[in-house]
């Protein structure tokens, strides 16, 4: 497919996607939540992709927010709609992608952006990121997640102050609360996460997929996440990877896995 709002770029079995809206800091739109979707959706499919690392263009921003312009008029149901799609098109999808999804925040994150990068299984940040939700700034709440995402984050309390206050976090108060594993500076970022994408590479893709489906079931709502966690658990014991696994361990060499 052509994307006008995106990049994808392949190497080593790491997929880059790169948010390509640069005069508009990269802010989502439709058009760009779509794409984003049908790209994630392909890049699932591709048995040769182990990791995918989410990143925005330019050095200024991450994704700075939602594009206003397309739902400053919408009514009250119109704006349920846009929120329910939003979170099945794209940030649930993403949060329940069997792939590992890096986010590499460079600059800002805020409002859709930083919903987005919570989506992703875990984010990195460059030293000059800043984050937050500043909807309550306009009148309306976070619609993607971000009122879900970012207390089981940092907590309730840091949560709840962020959100009212609309206000911005920089990278290193990021790190320190929990919101981003590392910061690291700019021109180190996509370089950081394919590290720790290959990190990863060496490991079972079943089994990352059956951690992720279960880490995710501990903040469903009557989803018991133990059940998930041994039902998955046992499944893991009739895959070729495990038997790989185990055996390589006990042959004492390195253990190649086929992600079956």
């Amino acid at each position: 497919m052509n994307y006008e709002n995106i990049l994808v770029a392949t190497e080593n079995n790491i997929a880059t996607v790169t948010i390509n809206r640069p005069t508009k800091l990269n802010a989502l739109n439709k058009a760009t939540i779509q794409e984003l979707h049908f790209a994630f959706d392909s890049l699932e499919k591709n048995i040769e992709i182990k990791v995918i690392v989410l990143t925005g263009s330019g050095e200024k921003a991450f994704v700075a927010g939602a594009d206003i312009s397309e739902f400053a008029n919408f009514s009250v149901t119109e704006g349920g709609q846009l929120a329910a799609q939003g979170q099945t098109l794209l940030f649930d999808f993403v949060e329940n992608l069997k792939t590992p999804v890096i986010a590499a925040v460079n600059g800002f994150a805020l409002g859709g952006g930083l919903e987005l990068a919570m989506s992703c299984h875990f984010r990195i940040a460059s030293e000059n990121a800043k984050m937050g939700l500043p909807e309550t700034s306009l009148g309306v709440i976070p619609g993607y997640g971000g009122t879900q995402r970012l207390p089981q984050l940092i907590g309730k309390g840091r949560a709840m102050e962020m959100i009212m206050t609309a206000g911005m976090m920089p990278a290193d108060e990021a790190y320190r609360v929990g919101l981003v594993n590392h910061v690291v500076p700019q021109s180190e970022l996509l370089d950081f996460c394919y590290g720790i994408a290959t990190r990863i590479m060496k490991n079972s893709p079943v089994a990352i997929a059956h951690a992720i489906k279960a880490i995710n079931a501990n903040f469903e709502d009557g989803t018991n996440g133990y059940k998930t966690e041994i039902e998955a658990f046992g499944k893991c014991f009739g895959t070729n990877d495990f038997r790989e696994g185990t055996t390589a361990f006990l042959e004492k060499r390195k253990a190649d896995f086929t992600g079956n």
